[in-house]
């Protein structure tokens, strides 16, 4: 586990952030993102798909609940916000296994709806806002560690 501060508006300490997960990890996967709404989730996605070379700016899914980008190389990244589904049962009719399963990037806000569903290997990210300032904790951590 690994837990960095990123001060307000730092966007490029985010992009290095992003950039190291996207180098550290073995392949594609499942990233879980939590953190109270306006902590950032959907601004590290953006930085991520960037380091990835996705050219179009990402955005949040909260109405559309996921969206896909293309990188340079073809590769599909997905964003899912959860944030407006209510029960694990609605999932079914979207078809989310099927792309937590994809072998492509999938960002996930509000994963603790689909808890079930996530694969053995994910990574997980949560944001806090430091109490008395605007900056940022960042927690990363792989789902095998403890």
């Amino acid at each position: 586990m690994k837990t960095y501060r990123i001060a307000e508006n730092d966007f490029t300490a985010l992009s290095r952030l992003a950039s190291d997960i996207l180098k550290e990890a073995q392949y594609p996967g499942v990233i879980t993102l939590q953190g109270d709404l306006g902590t950032g989730k959907t601004t590290f996605v953006k930085a991520f798909c960037a380091a990835a070379g996705v050219h179009e700016t990402a955005s949040s899914p909260t109405f559309t609940i996921v969206n896909e980008y293309y990188s340079d190389q073809g590769d599909i990244l997905y964003h899912i916000d959860l944030y407006r589904v209510e029960k694990e049962t609605d999932v079914a009719t979207l078809g989310l296994e099927e792309i937590l399963y994809s072998g492509s990037w999938c960002f996930v806000e509000w994963p603790e709806i689909i808890s079930a569903l996530l694969p053995e290997n994910y990574i997980s990210l949560k944001i806090e806002t430091e109490a008395g300032t605007n900056s940022r904790f960042v927690t990363y951590r792989a789902a095998t560690e403890p």
